[in-house]
């Protein structure tokens, strides 16, 4: 780094930007002068650089989804792919702009305040809430959500690793309980050219909205599972969900205990509600449904605000499977449930931990003492 930027520099106090750019493009130089240390080509870096390509799948068929949800809706049945993408493209390109700018412009004034590095924690974040939003979403409401998450979410507890509950999915919360109106319905997951109007006979109501019951464009196993209906951006197209899940597994940045878990979890409660006639939706079908794949993968396993200990992982993922489909079920106010279930376990995730801990250490002692 230039001298000017460093402390009594002229522009030392630029050192926190300067720094980040310079990190970012490259590995910075410093290492450990004495003493015995880890050396790990994994670091925070190439966690994050490595959950994005995870996660870009699932963006770019969320892109040709808006098309081709479009397409449907103005009575286009014309399979365009390019056509379609680029038309999700452009809806959604602002959407992440808004998201990186404020997000980003908040991140790194507050590096520059304390004097501390800036972390690429926010990268993830901010691909992540574009693609867990309706698409039709105002971007002032996506600039104050995100404006929200990073600074009562993250800064207030003290940066990228300090925070209790996944800011991608804290601005989601904000915005739905702020705006429900934009952020539920049957209308704000199509999004619409100008001077367009939605067929009297075409809905964009999800899957779940309709309760298992047939849309015009269909919700059958398949639809369901390449992702041709609607819904947020990222979270419709399963196959590419598990195509991001098989990288973070392979890569061992996400837990596969927690899928697992989650998935086990789902499974046995909607089990239950179909044995007792909770619901005539398959279990299997929970699966499938709303966000439960994408929070799964890519919310459920973040690293900072999931639990630690391997038996923790397993608790914490059967815990999320079980409360997302038990409010499907029994919440008829709202039909999804995995973003309730995943701060929820956000939160008691270092509880947990702590339970678990307790009990290896005092199955120890016991047998320490017996011998």
């Amino acid at each position: 780094m230039n001298k000017i930027f460093e402390k009594g520099g002229k522009l030392s106090w630029l050192h926190s930007t300067v720094d980040a750019f310079e990190t970012f493009l490259a590995v910075p130089p410093t290492v450990s002068s004495k003493g015995s240390h880890v050396r790990d080509a994994v670091d925070l870096k190439r966690i994050i650089i490595i959950a994005l390509i995870a996660a870009i799948p699932a963006a770019l068929f969320g892109m040709w989804n808006v098309g081709y949800q479009h397409g449907l809706a103005i009575g286009d049945t014309r399979l365009n792919i390019i056509g379609n993408w680029w038309f999700g493209f452009l809806k959604v390109l602002p959407l992440y702009i808004v998201a990186y700018a404020v997000g980003l412009f908040i991140e790194f004034g507050t590096a520059q305040i304390r004097g501390e590095e800036v972390n690429e924690g926010f990268l993830m974040t901010g691909f992540l809430i574009p693609l867990i939003i309706p698409v039709t979403t105002p971007l002032w409401m996506v600039g104050l959500a995100t404006a929200f998450s990073v600074i009562f979410c993250k800064e207030v507890f003290g940066g990228t690793g300090m925070n209790i509950w996944n800011p991608a999915l804290v601005a989601r919360a904000f915005l739905f309980f702020s705006y429900p109106k934009q952020m539920s319905g049957s209308e704000c997951w199509i999004a619409m050219g100008k001077g367009e109007t939605m067929l009297d006979a075409c809905t964009g109501a999800t899957p779940l909205a309709l309760d298992g019951a047939s849309a015009q464009y269909g919700t059958g196993f398949w639809d369901l599972f390449i992702g041709t209906v609607p819904g947020s951006v990222g979270e419709t197209s399963v196959i590419c969900i598990l195509l991001g899940a098989a990288i973070l597994i392979w890569t061992g940045v996400g837990s596969w205990k927690i899928m697992a878990g989650s998935v086990a979890g789902a499974l046995l409660v909607g089990w239950i509600g179909n044995i007792g006639g909770a619901t005539t939706i398959p279990a299997w079908e929970q699966l499938l449904l709303g966000g439960f794949a994408f929070g799964t993968v890519f919310m459920a396993t973040d690293p900072v605000t999931s639990c630690q200990t391997e038996c923790g992982k397993w608790i914490y993922g059967l815990l999320i499977g079980m409360l997302c489909v038990t409010v499907r079920l029994f919440n008829p106010g709202y039909a999804e449930g995995m973003m309730l279930a995943i701060l929820l376990c956000n939160t008691f995730a270092p509880l947990i931990d702590h339970c678990v801990t307790g009990i290896h250490i005092s199955r120890r002692n016991k047998k320490l003492n017996a011998a």
